[in-house]
């Protein structure tokens, strides 16, 4: 299968810290806190999602196999959790209103709608892809021809004209809302924060840490967040109130960025970890640990 042309991705020579200026980081550190805080309550009453360990590392394998950056990857996963949510959630309206139906014809309404879910699952997922990467890489994006052949790989027979009514379903669905907040980018800024701070670890070292356990978080993402619930609440069945409370918890950006940062500094240096904010990580946790536990 013919791949597109591979553009050279950045490296960790590439990143510079601590040289903005500190009026462009406090705007940039202030908005970043606006968006986290208002995605952290439209997150309040969801419940489920799409971030499983399957999926993202579909995601993964398939922009690396499209030389696509991180950022790109983290993108993708969060545009299709967003749509999928939307999609699941017009599922449940369409059935509420199909309950003065019969039973019979509420159950094969039902079993269709999840059907068509399903059958256009992969497609819907390149999408994503394609539409992340096109919002990153303006001169590079994935073509039409690379994601059919990718897809006629795979065993699916799409045309052009299919293709972009994906994507245009994906951005109706998403009120073309598709720019998000990531992860990466809170762990970003706050590592230019402590490149101006100056830091024990080289900043660009914590940054390829940093990666790394991003990557981790995202694959393993249910189980660490299970694991997480649990602890903090200090009970090992969380009660279904508690799990719902938590849905926030598992949207603050901001938290598990501080938290990444904090990792990487206690695996390069020891000495570093409190400089790494771990200290906001331990007031901003405890705020969370005394809502769930309320």
């Amino acid at each position: 299968m013919d791949g597109p042309m591979r553009p050279r991705l950045a490296s960790l020579s590439d990143f510079q810290f601590g040289v903005v200026a500190t009026e462009t980081i406090e705007d940039a550190l202030l908005h970043l806190a606006q968006q986290n805080e208002r995605a952290v309550q439209e997150a309040a009453g969801r419940t489920g999602g799409f971030r499983e360990t399957r999926i993202v590392e579909f995601v993964f394998l398939l922009s690396e196999q499209w030389c696509l950056e991180k950022s790109v990857s983290y993108l993708a996963v969060e545009i299709l959790e967003r749509f999928m949510v939307k999609q699941v959630e017009n599922i449940c309206r369409q059935a509420t209103v199909q309950r003065r139906d019969n039973e019979k014809t509420e159950s094969h309404n039902w079993r269709a709608l999840k059907e068509k879910i399903f059958n256009k699952f992969i497609l819907r997922l390149v999408s994503c892809v394609q539409l992340a990467s096109k919002l990153s890489f303006h001169y590079k994006i994935i073509s039409n021809i690379t994601v059919l052949n990718f897809l006629q790989a795979l065993g699916y027979l799409y045309t052009k004209e299919e293709l972009l009514e994906s994507e245009l379903d994906v951005l109706k669905s998403l009120n073309f809302q598709i720019n998000l907040p990531t992860p990466l980018a809170y762990v970003e800024m706050l590592l230019e924060v402590l490149g101006y701070n100056g830091c024990l670890v080289p900043v660009t070292q914590l940054h390829a840490t940093c990666l790394t356990l991003l990557d981790l978080v995202y694959l393993l993402h249910e189980p660490i967040y299970d694991s997480l619930l649990r602890t903090s609440i200090e009970n090992s069945t969380p009660s279904q109130l508690q799990g719902e409370k938590f849905i926030s918890v598992k949207e603050d950006f901001m938290l598990l960025a501080v938290g990444i940062i904090a990792a990487s500094a206690f695996i390069q240096n020891h000495e570093c970890w409190s400089q790494a904010s771990v200290n906001s990580l331990g007031e901003k946790g405890g705020r969370r640990k005394e809502m769930l536990s309320g």
